[in-house]
């Protein structure tokens, strides 16, 4: 687990590839770094963007460090710091100032810092709101993310190839189940595809607990993406590459005995 190939630069994978580095892995930064020449964008834990009342804060700027972020882009990688959407969906969906003033927050943030973009976490916290229940407000979460994406791409890049900044949204894996409302479906991915750079789809943690077994089997990687991709044609072919897959670098062991 602590050797690596010798070649460090030569890309076997022509599409973009995305790193998450986690506080709770400080060598990540390090990683990122030795491998930035295969990483197209690097994703930094950082940013948490919280509400209390009304009034909308984003928190994680101490986070920042200037010196790896250069360093990164200077060998090619876009750095796109993750943000977790954690405000109280009622003040951010339903108030245009407050709508405006969270977009207002992030973009600045990436202006301020000299980011290439973001990646947004927000659809698991609206789910679990009962956001998405409600058609009327899962419409006005939609339209919110596409906001975002477009006031981002308004803005221009020094790094990015495509020239403005990047949003890429985090998207859970469909249950096997069944789709129900609280599922990103293909009719969602087709109504963000002009307006975000790409998905990061949650393909990992399939077990747990109550359920133990593998973090990530294939026939449920190989169901997501059948699921969520329009049908074949030039169409299934374009979105499947702004398809970031998720693969877990770690695994689980489950004390059954224990719970």
């Amino acid at each position: 687990h602590a050797r690596v190939s010798e070649n460090r630069s030569r890309r076997h994978f022509p599409n973009p590839v995305l790193a998450y580095v986690t506080p709770w892995n400080s060598k990540g930064y390090d990683m990122a770094k030795l491998f930035s020449m295969k990483l197209t964008h690097v994703s930094p834990v950082w940013y948490d963007l919280k509400s209390d009342r009304n009034k909308l804060s984003l928190e994680g700027q101490h986070n920042y460090d200037a010196g790896w972020v250069s360093e990164l882009q200077n060998s090619g990688s876009l750095v796109v710091p993750r943000v977790v959407l954690e405000a109280f969906p009622g003040v951010v969906l339903l108030k245009k100032k407050s709508r405006d003033k969270t977009i207002e927050l992030i973009v600045s943030e990436c202006r301020d810092k000299g980011y290439d973009g973001v990646v947004l976490e927000s659809w698991s916290r609206w789910a679990a709101y009962g956001v998405l229940d409600d058609p009327e407000l899962r419409q006005l979460a939609l339209q919110f993310v596409k906001q975002l994406g477009e006031a981002l791409h308004s803005i221009s890049s020094k790094s990015s190839t495509r020239n403005h900044l990047e949003l890429i949204y985090v998207i859970p894996a469909p249950r096997m189940e069944g789709p129900n409302n609280q599922d990103f479906g293909p009719e969602d991915l087709l109504q963000l595809a002009d307006s975000v750079g790409g998905f990061s789809l949650m393909t990992y943690d399939f077990s747990g607990p109550q359920n133990p077994g593998p973090s990530a089997p294939l026939k449920w990687i190989q169901y997501s993406l059948t699921t969520l991709l329009p049908a074949k044609g030039s169409a299934s072919q374009v979105h499947s590459h702004m398809i970031f897959l998720g693969i877990n670098f770690y695994g689980n062991d489950f004390l059954l005995s224990k719970g």
